[in-house]
């Protein structure tokens, strides 16, 4: 069988359905494909046991805060990401306001976002830190606390039990959000499907891509259920399919993917199974990561919201697997190493020891280590009130270096070629509370002159308010923003 598309999506998750509505938006004509190789959409890192759901808005990540050298707090990273979820508050509220992403249960809700920390130097850290941040409207609404009457109404989980002599610090973020990334996802979906000339293909994979015509891409595609094979001409194709977008890129054989490979972490958390526990703690309160552990591994006592239900989870805990998506293969990892990238990946590994070490540690526990580690911010916790959920599949960047021959990277990263008419997502958190900014930033590389037009413009200020504006150096536009968002996502501004 052969077809014909516009555009060809792969991966079913929040970056093609973000991509989708946006381009159904500026490009309503267009005939958009989307192949998934399970049978439903949302089901690998956009699932809400699969994704942190923090809404990521660098209220309470530590690590998107360094401290400099000279003892300063670099603000840089938390601010850029900060304004990019206000970002994908609006495309979503835009959504909601056009009832075009029902859901049974609200997909964001009022989840308080603290940082608490421990010892002296580390509370030394956290004063400074505040007091850098809340310079800006963005993280004015920031709360600050040594008082451990304070600390023990924000978090009586976590200040029970706690030696008084314990030097300890908490910041609180009431506008903070907890997101059901899984759930906006299907309901993305489910408008597009709504839609004339976008069609969803589940349980199909995506074997191969070959440029044909000069400038269309030729996409091979295999049923899952009974091997069956046909082919879907495109004049342009995105890559969006997490940890299973390197090999589709080394399969492009376009040169700018050349020197990409890839490095997959695991996880793991502790749910709470006893619901009196779980009622007695609602926030989400991240501490910081040991060293050596990577961004994803930031230890947090975590409330969240499943399908109008509350959870509490601790981790996450990190493990590895040479798969490169929760559902996929353990031959992932060895058949991504090609010529191109071995040297990259073995510079990588030499120059991230310590990395290797902490996985390999974190592999190791036992039952009882990783509830002794709860213990450090759950002093009373008992081990029976906690069972292991395994965690979603991550595969962080490795990437050429001229100077250190190949560097691991966090965050995320858009590779395309020369052309535009293709385009890969690599990499991992913050990926989805980030994915409006993400995708726009690709319709920037793709659609350059489209994006330039007075016609995209203008319907992109009518999606997202702020379009073209910074809501760090404009103070009154970031309050206006969140009250807007704030009202119709039902949400605390």
């Amino acid at each position: 069988m052969s077809k014909r598309s516009d555009i060809v999506l792969i991966g079913a998750g929040i970056m093609s359905a973000t991509l989708g509505v946006l381009l159904k938006e500026l490009m309503p004509d267009s005939k958009i494909t989307i192949y998934e190789r399970l049978d439903e959409v949302g089901a690998e890192s956009s699932d809400a046991w699969n994704n942190a759901g923090t809404g990521h808005s660098a209220f309470c990540e530590l690590n998107y805060t360094p401290q400099t050298q000279n003892g300063e707090v670099d603000l840089t990273k938390a601010l850029n990401i900060a304004e990019r979820f206000e970002v994908s508050k609006q495309f979503w509220a835009y959504l909601h306001k056009k009832d075009r992403v029902p859901t049974e249960v609200p997909f964001i809700n009022d989840i308080p976002h603290m940082s608490f920390v421990m010892g002296q130097e580390n509370v030394d850290f956290l004063h400074s830190r505040h007091t850098t941040m809340t310079q800006y409207a963005i993280f004015e609404a920031m709360k600050y606390s040594v008082d451990r009457d304070q600390m023990l109404e924000w978090m009586p989980l976590m200040m029970h039990g706690r030696s008084k002599d314990e030097k300890v610090a908490a910041t609180r973020m009431d506008i903070g959000t907890d997101v059901n990334f899984g759930s906006i996802t299907r309901a993305m979906f489910g408008y597009l499907k709504t839609l004339g000339d976008v069609h969803l293909i589940l349980g199909q994979e995506v074997e191969d891509l070959t440029p044909i015509d000069g400038d269309k891409w030729l996409v091979s595609v295999k049923s899952m259920k009974d091997g069956s094979r046909s082919e879907d001409t495109a004049n342009f194709v995105f890559i969006g399919a997490g940890g299973g977008a390197l090999p589709l890129l080394e399969k492009s054989d376009i040169p700018e993917g050349k020197g990409y490979g890839g490095f997959p972490v695991s996880g793991q958390w502790l749910k709470c199974v006893n619901p009196d526990i779980i009622d007695q703690h609602e926030a989400k309160v991240y501490g910081k990561a040991a060293v050596g552990a990577p961004p994803m591994s930031v230890p947090h006592l975590d409330t969240r919201m499943m399908t109008g239900s509350k959870s509490l989870l601790f981790g996450p805990y990190a493990g590895f697997s040479t798969k490169f998506l929760k559902n996929g293969s353990y031959l992932d990892l060895p058949l991504s190493i090609e010529v191109h990238n071995i040297w990259p990946m073995l510079s990588a590994g030499i120059n991230n020891i310590g990395l290797t070490k902490y996985l390999i540690e974190q592999v190791m526990q036992s039952h009882q280590d990783r509830f002794e580690m709860l213990t450090t911010y759950y002093p009373t916790a008992h081990i029976e009130d906690w069972e292991l959920a395994i965690a979603g599949q991550r595969v962080q960047i490795i990437k050429k270096d001229s100077k250190e021959g190949g560097v691991l990277k966090f965050g995320t990263e858009i590779v395309t070629d020369k052309k535009g008419n293709l385009a890969a997502l690599l990499g991992a958190s913050p990926g989805a509370s980030t994915a409006v900014s993400i995708m726009i930033d690709l319709l920037n590389e793709c659609f350059p002159d489209e994006m330039k037009s007075q016609d995209w413009t203008n319907k992109l200020k009518s999606i997202i308010p702020s379009y073209g504006c910074s809501l760090i150096n404009d103070d009154k536009l970031c309050r206006k923003t969140r009250d807007y968002t704030s009202e119709i996502l039902s949400i605390q501004s």
